[in-house]
């Protein structure tokens, strides 16, 4: 295989084709026999294509971005570069030599296509889709707010998820290596999900927790936030609770007043304080609820993707059970028609406000899990020819179908609810924590078997947040074995790194779980993981595959895994229209952006709000640092390593004739195991 010019002008092309040759036959006769298999099989198929070796043990040179076979060239392995994107290397190699000694555990892979399928749902698949989405729909113009949603589904959601589990697929390594195979000088960009993910791996499971509380307190008589006669009620109570008279049957409520259910949320749960200055105490039966959830995680993951695997059977299917059960007990209570025409109501005014545009590509970014680092490593376990184009668009369809199917049992209920309490629904309406802990446990109060009722809905809020919580940590956990395969791929350090991993967070969770606790939780949530974030990582990543590393060669790459090429839309959002989406979106997020506020009333400190800012800051410098210091490190004028150089990625001009000392490309040595030996730039002659 040859490049127009550049052989014909060096006199490389015989010697390439030749050496190409030279390698061809074994290469298609390991490719024929491995053509699922490991990485060993892959560089089979490579070779059977015609990169071929110089020699079973030998050396191969290939020119950097040209894929021509160079002769022998003195090389200077003093010269690293680990600037250009790999593009004429065999797709992604593993580095055996590098990373897999003697002792060294395989990677291990999917036992079937549906444990991905069920494994990246459940990733997906979250609290989200029930506390947010039919939220922002109500609140944004009911059903004129999918038109933007739309939009953004098909221009940043598809594309940036393909993108993420094709990269996976195509590397098998997770978010941070998968970044180094392609363009090293971005790894910054898989540091930068890392950052994002131990940030969710800490806070995330606070919510299951809660829930864990919830669920133990409903085996009970009677429901305990159901009246006000409780030690933690204060005794001002409204229409809702005890002991308050009507007079010509109309109620007389204190300004004061409040419902027994925010009392048991506020004072029994969290006996949260005045503010973030004051943490209080451990709330000890939260950190005991914490610790199962940590438990339940650990033995979720503890070996690998073959339990992982089997696990997600139970949790990503019972979810759905359970809204089942829920929607067809909501759309049967009275008023819920009521509160379904509040949820589809369409204001075709309110799209004019870029408010609503923005809800709808943020909520996009969180329902996908994009930029975490999760779908990647969870892609890098398929097999390589899986048709992950296909996946990819199914999981999207379902995980919006999802958010959309919640949004009528969520907004049937709350119709249920303003009927009963004679009051607009827009009183009722909530979203987040205060949907799942307050509004439902309050709409469960009225139902017959409330109990039954309660215990439904908190398990569903469970295994919702538990397959997202565990896969998480599975993201992170292949994340750092494949960084340091020596040694962490041995039997037995799995396990312990796992066991590591959930007593780091579990200590830095305990925090969250003070009486201030709360405070800290909506610091996480705002600024740690914020929208603000994860767009951020989405313009570097369509950026860098789309005009660094190629969105055609990364075409190349896909067709050959899934055997056609994808949608050219996919490729023209990667170029264009991602990016600028992403980048017009994050402005207008730092231009109206609003300091945090708890319950809209308690304003946080000064130094709060830096701790935030430090946190979101802590991810989106990944990717400029560990650029500048690659280019601090490599050797060489700036014009020479800059991706941005007159020739960048050992792109030849017109003729092969460029300027002296115009970088050609990067040659590289290959042992016979496939892992690079050594790499050095290549000048053109002067």
């Amino acid at each position: 295989r040859s490049v127009t010019g550049v052989g014909k002008d060096f006199g490389f092309l015989e010697t390439e084709r030749e050496r190409g040759e030279a390698g061809t036959e074994g290469g298609r006769r390991r490719g024929r026999e491995r053509r699922e298999g490991d990485g060993e099989g892959r560089r089979g198929r490579w070779e059977r294509r015609g990169w071929g070796r110089n020699g079973e043990g030998g050396a191969r040179l290939s020119l950097h971005g040209d894929s021509a076979l160079l002769p022998d060239i003195p090389l200077d392995t003093s010269v690293p570069s680990p600037l250009l994107s790999q593009k004429s290397d065999p797709p992604c190699a593993p580095e055996v030599g590098k990373g897999e000694g003697e002792g060294t555990l395989e990677r291990g892979q999917w036992s079937n296509k549906m444990e991905f399928v069920l494994s990246v749902a459940g990733e997906i698949i979250g609290l989200g889709n029930v506390w947010r989405f039919p939220y922002l729909c109500y609140k944004n113009g009911g059903g004129a707010f999918f038109i933007p949603y739309l939009i953004f589904l098909f221009t940043c959601g598809i594309p940036v998820f393909f993108l993420e589990t094709a990269l996976g697929q195509y590397t098998s390594q997770g978010g941070v290596t998968a970044w180094r195979k392609i363009c090293p000088i971005f790894e910054g960009i898989g540091l930068a999900s890392v950052v994002i993910e131990s940030y969710l791996n800490i806070y995330y499971i606070i919510i299951l927790a809660w829930a864990f509380f919830y669920l133990f307190s409903s085996f009970t008589a009677e429901l305990p936030w159901a009246t006000c006669s409780n030690y933690w009620n204060t005794g001002e109570g409204g229409p809702w609770g005890e002991g308050l008279a009507s007079e010509n049957g109309t109620w007389t409520v204190p300004s004061n007043a409040t419902s027994p259910v925010v009392e048991f949320w506020e004072r029994r749960v969290l006996g949260i304080t005045t503010g973030i200055h004051d943490l209080g105490s451990l709330r000890w039966e939260l950190a005991l609820c914490l610790l199962l959830a940590w438990i339940i995680c650990y033995f979720c993951i503890w070996k690998g993707v073959k339990s992982t695997g089997k696990v997600v059977y139970f949790t990503a299917t019972f979810p759905y059970l359970m809204l089942i059960i829920l929607l067809v007990r909501g759309v049967t209570l009275p008023g819920a028609s009521q509160g379904i025409v509040y949820y589809l109501k369409p204001d075709v005014q309110r799209l004019a406000d870029p408010q609503v545009w923005m809800d709808a590509g943020t909520q996009i970014f969180f329902s996908f899990a994009i930029c975490q680092g999760c779908l990647t490593a969870l892609g890098s376990y398929n097999k390589y020819h899986n048709n992950c184009y296909r996946d990819c668009i199914a999981l999207c369809i379902l995980n919006s179908s999802t958010s959309f199917v919640a949004g009528f049992a969520v907004f049937s209920i709350l119709g249920f609810m303003a009927q009963e309490q004679g009051v607009p629904i827009s009183e009722v309406a909530e979203s987040g924590p205060g949907l799942a802990f307050i509004a439902f446990p309050k709409a469960v109060t009225m139902m017959p078997l409330s109990q039954l009722w309660s215990c439904l809905f908190f398990l569903m809020l469970i295994f919702l947040g538990l397959d997202s919580q565990f896969v998480c940590v599975e993201c992170l956990v292949t994340v750092s074995m494949d960084m340091f395969p020596r040694q962490l791929r041995k039997r037995g350090r799995r396990e312990l790194l796992i066991l590591a991993i959930s007593i780091v967070c579990y200590l830095l969770g305990l925090l969250l779980v003070t009486e201030g606790g709360m405070y800290i939780f909506q610091l996480f949530d705002y600024y740690a993981a914020s929208g603000i974030c994860l767009l951020f990582l989405a313009m570097f990543e369509v950026s860098c595959v789309g005009w660094v590393y190629g969105a055609n060669r990364f075409y190349d790459n896909v067709e050959d895994m899934i055997g056609y090429r994808p949608w050219p839309l996919i490729k023209i959002c990667w170029l264009f229209l991602t990016p600028g989406l992403c980048l017009a979106t994050f402005i207008f997020s730092l231009t109206k952006y609003v300091p945090l506020k708890y319950n809209n009333v308690y304003e946080y400190p000064q130094w709060g709000q830096a701790i935030g800012w430090l946190m979101a800051l802590s991810s989106m410098v990944c990717v400029p640092l560990y650029f500048s210091i690659i280019l601090g490190k490599t050797p060489g004028t700036f014009k020479q390593v800059s991706p941005w150089g007159p020739l960048p990625w050992g792109r030849v001009a017109e003729g092969g004739r460029g300027p002296p000392g115009t970088v050609l490309g990067v040659v590289r040595t290959y042992g016979a195991s496939g892992h690079i030996l050594s790499e050095v730039l290549l000048p053109l002659p002067g």
